[in-house]
């Protein structure tokens, strides 16, 4: 595979023509160690935008085959060109993929296992058009699900009548940015997450296949709180609410590091507390938000405030121009409404969460208690508080 030429890369990415695999940045690289045994595996990734292509990067430099699905055409065209993504930050040099496609058919043929790195509200579009061409033995890693992810996704293969494919969900693991149909920056990579399957049980069978590409991963106590330990959910719907007038103003700023003050933290640390009420209502615990991000990328933990403008990989990314944006649509949709949901179960008061899907309802225009991911969607519409910890436990 020869590298990227000059000619195909403007001036600013020059640098990076003639590296081949994985040329890592001198600081804090021992996040990017390949595990000690890998061994190569035949990837999918469902989905060509920032999380894809900086998934294909790190998944290419570990040697294994990657292909990728995705609804762009435009991307199908361009990538497979050259059949190679450049990565600059945290993550350098140019890696080859097998190939971009449209069509799911072929892409389920030639993938072991399958990563969807799409919004989580498209879940269900694209387990839908994965579903004719699943077989046992597949492995789905959904790679930043939000709340329950596993849960949905494997009740719609259930209810579909296919077996024999298993789901596990985790966090996305990448702050990155596309610059390009084929280049990506890759500004962070979390040095650790949970990872959950919907049953504690399948947890625990799932740790040495995830490892293999994750290997400072952890199994959640339970899918819980795994969908619990996502700082995003926490932060970009009260940033969002809270910076509402210059979003959409488009004026610029810079959303971690300019979207609090001292005194309106307060609110992410109402959210966080309600966090905490349904975890321990569901015999789990959160981790604090400061000590979440100290282990995601390292940062000062004294305090919320000055552990969100300390992380490293927050200090360039701007705030959205538009509120029409998944920091609202969804992480309300995909976390905090199950959430408020199992609440209401527990009988436990949310009022952070209850307030941030009203204004976001009243934003969208769109009722998402209904649209999003619901009780209902989960199978737990019907069970009472009890029943669900008892299941998820199993």
């Amino acid at each position: 595979m020869k590298p990227p030429t000059a000619r195909r890369l403007p001036p600013v990415r020059r640098k990076h023509a003639e590296a081949h695999r994985g040329l890592f940045l001198v600081d804090n690289k021992a996040d990017l160690a390949l595990p000690a045994a890998v061994a190569q595996a035949s990837i999918g990734i469902v989905g060509s935008g920032n999380t894809g292509l900086a998934l294909a990067c790190y998944l290419s430099n570990q040697q294994h085959s990657v292909s990728i699905l995705t609804r762009d055409k435009q991307k199908v065209e361009s990538l497979n060109k050259f059949k190679q993504i450049g990565a600059e930050g945290r993550l350098e040099g140019s890696f080859p993929i097998q190939g971009i496609t449209a069509d799911p058919e072929p892409f389920c043929a030639s993938s072991e296992i399958i990563f969807v790195a799409t919004v989580a509200t498209a879940y269900r579009q694209v387990v839908n058009k994965l579903m004719p061409y699943l077989r046992p033995g597949h492995k789905i890693v959904l790679f930043s699900s939000k709340f329950g992810g596993s849960i949905e996704v494997a009740k719609m293969i259930k209810d579909a009548g296919v077996k024999g494919v298993s789901v596990v969900e985790t966090d996305a693991l990448f702050a990155c940015r596309a610059q390009a149909d084929d280049y990506v920056a890759i500004k962070g990579i979390k040095q650790w997450t949970l990872f959950s399957a919907p049953k504690k049980s399948d947890t625990l069978r799932s740790g040495s296949f995830i490892r293999q590409f994750f290997p400072d991963l952890e199994e959640a106590d339970n899918v819980i709180q795994r969908g619990i330990t996502d700082f995003g959910a926490v932060a970009h719907p009260v940033t969002m609410l809270v910076n509402m007038n210059p979003i959409d103003r488009k004026e610029p700023f810079l959303f971690y590091v300019d979207g609090f003050t001292e005194k309106s933290v307060l609110l992410l640390e109402q959210m966080e507390r309600d966090f905490r009420s349904v975890a321990e209502a569901y015999d789990t615990s959160l981790i604090p938000m400061h000590e979440l991000l100290k282990r995601y990328y390292g940062c000062e933990d004294c305090c919320l405030y000055n552990a969100i403008r300390t992380v490293p990989a927050y200090q360039s990314i701007t705030a959205p121009s538009t509120l029409d944006h998944r920091y609202i649509s969804e992480d309300v949709a995909c976390t905090l409404v199950p959430l408020q949901q199992l609440a209401q179960k527990a009988g436990v008061k949310t009022p952070m969460i209850d307030s941030v899907i009203n204004i976001s309802t009243i934003l969208s225009g769109v009722d998402l208690s209904k649209s999003g991911r619901s009780l209902e969607k989960l199978g737990w519409a019907q069970k009472t508080h009890k029943e669900i910890i008892r299941l998820i436990n199993e």
